[in-house]
């Protein structure tokens, strides 16, 4: 059957064509690759594909084998950069039943980051329907245990000119990848470089939004990192070079010793869904979160006094990262003696926990697919 527009109270619902490859992986095959999936190497057998033009508006909804794009030299996307994307995972539950977690957060930002980009808001409930699509025909490349499968949601501009203005065509489509526990042999601390030389985002910029660009941005900052032995990059603002904003794929929080957290104000940083999760899940619990500026020296000196007592990174893949130590030019610091601290490690066992269906989700912030 062809897709189709329904309007439902002023939104758009789309009907998908699914049409499920005529070579699917054999299960021996797949099975060996579940095994060991690593992180964004892997990939199921389809993925959902939705396209937008001015006089069709959202249309052509479809499930089909995973395959490449044909593209023109000439594609938008290819010189102007209007792409977004977001990330979110399937989890297996222990009566073999499959959650997601909070995908109506993604759904929101997404179309958030496109009206940013000045690119086709895409209707939530048709971001939603084509994870669920997909997630009913590749059910078995969800991985059991503590893995996941990570889906990729993202948008292109297609149509073929060269001129600066936006695009009157776009792709939006979802990829999935099986991926394993992001640390081997449970969350060890990371090591962070405090970039001077680069920024991430300015006020008024795109800092707010899930696009390419931004990512792009930060390579060469974690270079610089990588180079000096640390595992990420931590952002100054543009401004100052004075207060942290957030890692280069990850927010940020303090601990302090009067059991307080803190973490960077939204504008120019990425608005978290792991780390909103937390922040209400640290305010139920009656801790006091506040969200506010925060400088590198404050943090050194925090720090070595001992009113600091844990800094911890947060984001989809690996939900909760210690920080253990922080390098920059002017010296190194250590945070909780270099060791995971039991706040960021609570955090992460009950999000971890409400993500596999193993603890209460009060907030309603599963959703069982299948």
């Amino acid at each position: 059957m062809r897709a189709s527009f329904e309007k439902t109270d002023g939104a758009v619902s789309l009907t998908f064509d699914v049409q499920p490859t005529a070579n699917p992986t054999p299960a021996t095959a797949r099975e060996a690759k579940l095994a060991d999936p690593g992180f964004g190497r892997v990939f199921t057998d389809h993925m959902a594909v939705v396209r937008y033009n001015h006089v069709n508006g959202w249309h052509g909804a479809r499930v089909e084998a995973r395959a490449s794009f044909p593209l023109d030299p000439a594609t938008a996307v290819l010189h102007y950069a209007q792409e977004i994307f977001e990330g979110l995972k399937a989890y297996k539950r222990d009566d073999g039943g499959v959650n997601l977690f909070r995908p109506d957060a993604n759904a929101r930002r997404f179309r958030n980051s496109a009206e940013r980009m000045a690119m086709a808001p895409l209707p939530e409930p048709v971001f939603i329907e084509a994870i669920e699509q997909l997630l009913h025909i590749d059910r078995d490349w969800i991985p059991g245990g503590e893995g996941s499968l990570y889906l990729r949601p993202f948008m292109i501009a297609n149509e073929v000119f060269l001129g600066v203005k936006p695009s009157a065509e776009y792709i939006f489509a979802v990829i999935a990848s099986p991926v394993g526990s992001y640390f081997k042999g449970g969350p060890a601390p990371v090591s962070i470089w405090v970039s001077e030389n680069y920024t991430r985002a300015a006020v008024g910029g795109t800092g707010a939004v899930k696009c390419g660009g931004n990512y792009a941005a930060s390579l060469r900052a974690q270079a610089e990192a990588i180079d000096r032995g640390c595992d990420q990059v931590v952002f100054l603002d543009a401004i100052e070079r004075r207060y942290i904003e957030e890692l280069g794929g990850m927010n940020i929080f303090f601990v302090f010793d009067d059991g307080s957290l803190s973490t960077p104000p939204l504008g120019t940083i990425l608005p978290g869904i792991t780390r909103d999760s937390i922040i209400t899940l640290a305010k139920e619990s009656g801790t006091q979160v506040r969200e506010e500026p925060y400088t590198i020296d404050q943090w050194r000196s925090d720090a070595a006094s001992g009113r600091l007592k844990e800094a911890f990174a947060c984001g989809t893949a690996a939900v909760v990262s210690p920080i253990g130590k922080v390098c920059s030019a002017h010296g190194d610091f250590t945070i909780n003696g270099g060791a995971a601290g039991p706040v960021a490690m609570g955090f992460r066992k009950k999000l971890v926990d409400i993500q596999y269906g193993r603890a209460a989700d009060p907030h309603d912030w599963t959703r069982k697919v299948l």
